[in-house]
């Protein structure tokens, strides 16, 4: 994080790869998204924090670990 300039694309090619993809899917405000773009969304986001497991925290899901605290 020391070399990493605030609002410099290439600094974080993940991301802004992701938020790429994410708006030729979904051009819109994420409020006037079409229902189905919105279902889409919540689903990965409940499999992302709730399923997936991650080894670097135990294999446990995100939510599991986080309730720990």
């Amino acid at each position: 994080m020391d070399f990493s300039h605030s609002g410099k694309p290439t600094d974080n090619p993940l991301i802004e790869s992701f938020n790429g993809s994410f708006r030729d899917e979904c051009p819109a405000p994420i409020g006037s998204c079409h229902w189905a773009m919105r279902t889409r969304i919540e689903s990965w986001r409940q499999d992302y924090n709730y399923f997936r497991t991650r080894s670097a925290i135990g294999d446990v899901p995100l939510a599991k670990y986080v309730t720990q605290f």
